[in-house]
């Protein structure tokens, strides 16, 4: 006999479009926005933020070159992305299905290509709230770093990308066992959510973190390089000296 909690719960469960079906998605309301209006929303902002660091990178340091003025532009934008966007999933995780600010509502249209953003899910929450909290605020000072040559940028550029190759290896490896170990299908079936939401708006952040992690070991080794030959001409120069 179903207990009458159990009754109310069937009672008020609302329906959704998000997969799977069955997932109970608390106090879900429906867009306002059309995909269109979200999506250019999303896009107007980011060339934004875009246009304005190449701006402010090119008054302060004109001397950069397009390399360091792009990778400046990137960890502005994704660390608006992780701080602002990802932070306030963070914030709000309980109450996502029902949000309908700009924030929310794009939040749920990625939804349909992940629900389990509208369920609390465990490792969803941990790795967006670590992504917001640390690799939000380390991506603006490694920005600044590179605008100042400051000595510690490619140690912090190579941390935040690690960072972020990791969490995103992650997202996809706990999907991917749902899907084929337990059977649980979180995408709708449409192969736009899938290849557009879920894999190539996730493989931006291997590709260039990626780039950006090889640049940081190349430039590394060529500076350990340097200073052992520097070294090596030290002694060599000192060993000299002594047999004068």
């Amino acid at each position: 006999m179903q207990s009458i909690s159990s009754y109310v719960a069937q009672a008020t469960k609302v329906p959704h479009p998000f997969y799977p079906l069955e997932a109970e998605i608390v106090g879900y309301l429906a867009n306002e926005q059309t995909t269109s209006v979200l999506l250019g929303l999303w896009a107007l902002g980011c060339v934004g933020i875009y246009g304005i660091t190449q701006g402010l990178v090119r008054r302060y340091n004109p001397g950069l070159s397009s390399w360091e003025r792009a990778a400046i532009c990137w960890f502005i934008i994704s660390g608006s992305i992780h701080l602002f966007f990802e932070g306030y999933f963070s914030l709000n995780h309980t109450r996502m299905a029902g949000m309908t600010d700009f924030f929310g509502q794009l939040w749920k249209e990625y939804a349909f290509s992940d629900s389990r953003y509208l369920t609390s899910d465990p490792f969803v929450l941990c790795m967006e709230t670590v992504t917001a909290a640390l690799w939000g605020p380390i991506s603006f000072i490694v920005a600044f770093m590179i605008l100042v040559n400051h000595p510690l940028r490619h140690p912090l550029q190579a941390l935040v990308s690690t960072g972020q190759i990791y969490g995103d290896i992650l997202y996809y490896a706990t999907s991917m066992f749902d899907l084929y170990y337990r059977g649980t299908i979180y995408c709708r079936p449409e192969p736009y959510y899938f290849w557009c939401y879920y894999f190539f708006m996730n493989f931006i952040w291997i590709v260039i973190p990626g780039l950006l992690l090889y640049n940081s070991i190349d430039a590394s080794a060529k500076a350990l390089k340097a200073v052992d030959t520097m070294s090596n001409t030290l002694k060599a120069n000192g060993q000299t000296k002594k047999s004068n």
